[in-house]
């Protein structure tokens, strides 16, 4: 290899790093962005969801065909078009921050829809087209400039732990630029993040255009479909591989979105953090996709001992555990945010001068809040912080979370090695049906938009903890899958 082409690939290989922490960047944009459009209509966890909803659905319609342009144009071609794409989708969302608001559309039970959220949703879907498409293509594409084998499979691993860190950052930066929901929270408080999306989904376009990409698997001219006696839906253990990876995604991204819906909810139903309630909860979400990369990392280093069942048996029954205990511990026990999350002093002291306090007054009330009165800024305080002046005081006292919160983000750790399980299992045996197959597992990423959406539902009509059932019977399904379900009872096909 010339020293020309090395350098070529190093760039194509960091240009794909960047690609694949996008995927969880762009994905998990979704989520935290509810926490604004749930504010938006009335507190509505279901619509909040909404976008996480669109960004998922496009799995259902891209995962085959995602698959076939790489057959037809190649891996290079492809990954362009899904760059291409999610600009336009970021671009849309971005559009939703000053397009159509105040703007109604259409009546949806009793709220009023509005063209901003119907032109957020179309981003997010259009969002959805992007990662499936770089899903499809990052993985190969690495393991491909990386020579196959151990040197593939570790820039494999090396982007997927990019990709983890991504995850943990996005909520992490949304809930610190949105701060505290209030009737002022919008899209625009977020577009710095899209804008650096869209730069990044630029610049790597720029790089791969200009990027010799190797292609072995390109087809040209006229291929010959062959044809297949059976298919994956033939295989007992496949079919129910398949449901649980439907279940799975939305396992994995019901548990933290709720619990970011959860924590940012300051009115009694929610977890009653007064102020800075997104941030916090964008913080402790971001530990939850932090644990996914630890236990990755734990799995890697087990996994040629430990079996891929007993990893699954194991982590969906401590899953059910881990909410269980979060279910039934009462709200009111809980810990107090530390003072480099949350400074009481510098917090309560920007919510006044936001509000138009003087200084002297402002250092009045925090010598002793009893003995100023705040009434004259009411109307500032609740737009500004979605405070009463009764509120105030106790903007002067660390938040406290609860503790469920901490279980249930635990959960990362366990969700963190299902897909791969699942995967394993579901493919053990299937031979020249396991690229059809793949294409399956690749549409059934949609349960990562239908299974929180009914958990909304659910927090919506019922309280956020009661959905948390909904997501017990999801882990009950997969303790099942890893028991008896995963077993191969179809060894009669012929798969040569």
């Amino acid at each position: 290899m010339t020293q020309e082409k090395k350098n070529g690939n190093l760039i194509a290989i960091i240009t794909m790093f960047f690609l694949f922490a996008m995927i969880s960047f762009v994905t998990n944009l979704a989520a935290p962005f509810g926490t604004i459009w749930r504010n938006e209509y009335a507190g509505s966890n279901t619509l909040g969801m909404m976008g996480n909803m669109m960004n998922f659905l496009a799995y259902l319609f891209m995962g085959i065909p995602a698959g076939n342009m790489l057959v037809k144009i190649g891996y290079k071609k492809t990954a362009l078009i899904a760059m291409a794409v999610g600009f336009l989708g970021l671009f849309t969302q971005y559009l939703s921050s000053f397009v159509g608001a105040g703007t109604e559309v259409f009546s949806f039970g009793e709220y009023l829809i509005q063209l901003n959220f119907i032109i957020y949703l179309l981003g997010a879907f259009i969002c959805g087209f992007c990662v499936c498409m770089l899903n499809t293509v990052v993985n190969p594409m690495l393991n491909l400039l990386g020579g196959g084998g151990n040197k593939g499979n570790q820039l494999i691993q090396t982007g997927g732990a990019l990709n983890s860190l991504s995850g943990t950052l996005t909520p992490l930066f949304v809930g610190a630029l949105i701060g505290t929901v209030t009737v002022k929270t919008a899209m625009s408080d977020v577009t710095p993040l899209l804008f650096v999306a869209m730069g990044v989904f630029v610049a790597a376009f720029i790089i791969i255009s200009f990027v010799a990409i190797p292609e072995p698997h390109l087809k040209k001219g006229g291929t010959v479909k062959e044809n297949f006696s059976h298919s994956p839906w033939s295989f007992r253990h496949t079919l129910l591989g398949v449901i649980g990876i439907f279940i799975y995604v939305g396992i994995e991204i019901g548990i933290p979105g709720t619990l970011n819906f959860y924590l940012s909810d300051s009115t009694s139903k929610g977890a009653g953090i007064l102020v800075n309630g997104a941030a916090i909860g964008g913080a402790i979400a971001a530990i939850y996709w932090l644990l996914m990369l630890v236990g990755r990392t734990i799995s890697s280093a087990i996994s040629g001992k430990v079996s891929s069942r007993t990893q699954l048996i194991v982590v969906s029954t401590a899953a059910i555990l881990f909410i269980l205990i979060a279910i039934f511990t009462p709200k009111e026990v809980g810990v107090k945010v530390p003072s480099f999350i949350y400074d009481p002093v510098a917090k309560t002291t920007d919510i006044l001068t936001n509000a138009g306090v003087p200084t002297n007054e402002i250092q009045a009330f925090i010598a002793n809040p009893t003995e100023v009165d705040l009434s004259t800024y009411a109307e500032k305080l609740q737009e500004e912080a979605n405070l009463t002046p009764e509120d105030v005081p106790n903007s002067l006292k660390a938040p406290q979370v609860p503790i469920s919160a901490f279980f249930l983000i635990l959960c990362g750790l366990c969700t963190s090695v299902m897909w791969g399980g699942i995967f394993n299992l579901a493919v053990e045996g299937l031979g020249k049906y396991t690229a059809q197959a793949s294409g399956i597992f690749m549409m059934m990423v949609v349960g990562g938009g239908v299974l929180p959406l009914i958990q909304q539902s659910i927090s919506d009509a019922a309280g956020y903890m009661a959905s948390y059932w909904l997501i017990i019977a999801a882990l009950a399904y997969l303790l099942f899958y890893g028991l008896v379900g995963c077993k191969n009872v179809n060894k009669d096909i012929p798969v040569e």
